[in-house]
């Protein structure tokens, strides 16, 4: 019988995030990683980059939509210690984030054999919610 493995650290977490060019990009940092209840939290800061429009503050869709698929990949990754590919996300737009941070907590709802489902709550730095997603990840190995 294998031992289940240790879930990975908010500090390991980090590393991986910080490995990957795109979400380096992305400058999410975690400010939660909670293995007992499936969820992890990361912050992202605003950047012109990531603005709809050239000097109006408020975050671009596709920006948002990375944000979720990266969190709630994350709260299965952090059990699973590997990435995951992403089968399927959907995103719901729920009012605008206008010169905010973004704060996102991703909870896992099921991490079977070959799929994981993950729910995804975006917020801005004032606590409504801007945005949720729901992610399904292969969790297939090898």
């Amino acid at each position: 019988m294998s031992e289940t493995p240790k879930p990975l650290s908010g500090a390991e977490i980090q590393a991986m995030l910080d490995h990957s060019p795109f979400i380096s990009f992305l400058g999410l940092k975690i400010t939660e990683a909670d293995a007992a209840r499936e969820q992890v939290t990361m912050v992202c800061e605003m950047r012109p980059e990531f603005e709809r429009g050239k000097g109006t503050g408020q975050w671009h869709g596709g920006p948002i939509a990375a944000i979720i698929d990266t969190v709630g990949d994350y709260a299965l990754v952090m059990a699973l210690r590997r990435g995951l590919p992403t089968v399927n996300f959907r995103v719901d737009y729920l009012r605008p984030a206008i010169k905010t941070k973004l704060i996102t907590t991703a909870k896992v709802r099921r991490a079977g054999k070959s799929v994981g489902v993950v729910d995804v709550d975006v917020f801005n730095e004032q606590k409504a919610l801007v945005a949720v997603g729901r992610a399904t990840y292969s969790t297939l190995s090898g």
